[in-house]
């Protein structure tokens, strides 16, 4: 890895601003390592909750012209059994993890909280805005502010690790909501989670594509949305941003990093161009430094902030 390509975050020095988003590489140790080992500076796990769940039924995936549709609906072996895949993980590799957990209400958020406590984990991060499970739980937590203050001002008191809000594109005003954030706790934001819900429709079986009828979107297609949200947060907090939606390629990871991030998820992008996306991003990332003579990540320049 190139060492131009350390970033500091939270008071940990990663050997690259990339991040492994939470839903892309499933939760066992083997595909978080095999994700570090091929140049992700984090890595994310996909949300855990207290209890396993199964999931919607497939298809949960579909791709279309500009990306994605998903409804995975939170698939995931639980919170305990989860653990023990981050911990085998990290005693084979000192990439930093991000312990990605998602409740509906703040107690159990704190129980979530007890257990990462007792973990190996790096970073706790808040999914408060998964966009496929309305038909279950409803609108995402991420849609209110005051929800979004009080669980992550509870969590603060008793959380071990420096804490993380994955905030939802879809609501009427996320500065609002990044603002709450701040000012319950949070040690930085995570932004921005998949937009939608939307649909997709098989004319020849006159049915949904997803059998969940409705997805979160992702890839190329939301970069727009993506960077315009994490611009506008920017300018509004303190706080450190892990800019994420429709990174492909290193100058999609420099825009993130001018419109205000300071690590970039790369997700959809390893169906696009393998595993190995975060070597080549990282060397396109390279190759921006050397065309623009900057030394190190701290020269990219971000944009000026809305007055």
């Amino acid at each position: 890895m190139h060492n131009r390509l350390k970033t500091k975050f939270l008071g940990c020095e990663v050997k690259s601003p990339l991040v492994l988003p939470a839903g892309i590489m499933d939760m066992s140790f083997s595909g978080l390592d095999i994700s570090a080992r091929n140049g992700a500076g984090i890595v994310t796990n996909k949300s855990f909750t207290l209890q396993p769940r199964i999931g919607h039924k497939g298809p949960v995936v579909a791709e279309f012209e500009g990306g994605f549709l998903n409804a995975m609906g939170l698939c995931n072996p639980g919170i305990v059994d989860g653990l023990v895949e981050i911990n085998e993980f990290k005693e084979r590799s000192d990439t930093p993890v991000i312990v990605s957990v998602f409740a509906t209400n703040v107690n159990d958020f704190l129980k979530l909280t007890e257990y990462v406590n007792t973990s190996k984990g790096d970073f706790l991060e808040l999914n408060l805005s998964c966009p496929n499970v309305f038909d279950e739980f409803g609108i995402p937590l991420a849609a209110s502010k005051k929800e979004v203050h009080k669980i992550i001002k509870a969590v603060k008191k008793i959380s071990e690790l420096p804490v993380i809000a994955k905030l939802s594109p879809n609501v009427y005003d996320i500065v609002l909501i990044a603002k709450a954030a701040e000012s319950a706790g949070a040690d930085s934001l995570c932004m921005i989670n998949t937009v939608g819900p939307g649909m997709l429709i098989d004319t020849k079986m006159i049915k949904p594509v997803l059998f969940n009828k409705f997805g979160g979107l992702s890839g190329p297609c939301i970069k727009p949305i993506a960077l315009k949200l994490i611009y506008q947060t920017y300018s509004e907090v303190r706080i450190p941003i892990i800019g994420m939606g429709g990174v492909t390629t290193g100058e999609d990871a420099i825009e993130m990093m001018m419109a205000g991030a300071t690590l970039v998820g790369v997700g959809t992008a390893v169906y696009y161009r393998g595993i190995e996306v975060f070597n080549k991003i990282n060397d396109e990332i390279v190759e921006f430094l050397d065309e623009n003579e900057y030394e190190s990540m701290e020269d990219v320049p971000k944009l000026e902030k809305l007055k």
